[in-house]
């Protein structure tokens, strides 16, 4: 009976464990063959304002500003 019992429990710690490992990813990130700065076709209502699709320089200076945003060191205030 003791067996039985440890033999179904083993069985069923399998089966758990092979279950986790059938899980799919979410999959939220989008895969693209298209280089970032040329951005959608279409007009979009994410897109900077005068920034234009292709234009890589454009984009990279863009992306060079939004991470000087982020930056703590040029953002905090001056000591006096």
């Amino acid at each position: 009976m003791t067996t039985t019992r440890t033999a179904a429990l083993a069985l069923s710690c399998a089966a758990l464990v092979l279950a986790a490992c059938g899980e799919k990813t979410a999959g939220a990130a989008k895969k693209s063959d298209v280089p970032a700065y040329q951005g959608s076709t279409g007009a979009s209502a994410y897109s900077a304002n005068g920034w234009k699709a292709g234009d890589q320089s454009a984009w990279e200076q863009q992306m060079r500003n939004r991470n000087q945003g982020q930056n703590e060191y040029s953002r905090a205030p001056t000591q006096p």
